[in-house]
């Protein structure tokens, strides 16, 4: 990939999705940058945006611990309104399914996937 607009990755630096999709870039040569939302935050603009780019179910992680140590009534009441769930992604930002790919033409994954990945990369 030639030099330009740089790809953003955010996700947690724990997280062995991420650690795969990191080195993965790296491999390929894809300049990227990350941004830890575990240790630098994730801003309210950030989750709107991508709240109003993405489906709620798809930047959720309902099959992470995080989701299963929620009380009942929390996760309940976070599938049937969007703002509590947008209050919890913000309060446990490991609620958010990782990695978030952000393309420099403004375009957003979530997830791994190098074949995906590797078409829009080749561009």
């Amino acid at each position: 990939m030639s030099a330009g607009p740089v790809i953003r990755l955010h996700g947690i630096a724990n997280c062995d999705t991420v650690k795969k999709a990191r080195a993965w870039l790296t491999q390929q040569g894809v300049a990227h940058e990350f941004h830890d939302f575990k240790r630098q935050g994730l801003s309210p603009a950030l989750l709107d945006a991508w709240l109003a780019a993405l489906p709620l179910a798809r930047l959720l992680n309902r099959a992470g611990s995080t989701w299963r140590r929620l009380p009942e009534a929390e996760r309940a009441a976070a599938d049937a309104n969007p703002a509590v769930a947008r209050t919890l992604l913000l309060a446990q930002p490991s609620l958010v399914k990782r990695p978030v790919l952000q393309w420099p033409d403004g375009a957003l994954s979530v997830g791994f996937d190098a074949a995906d990945w590797l078409r829009r990369t080749s561009r």
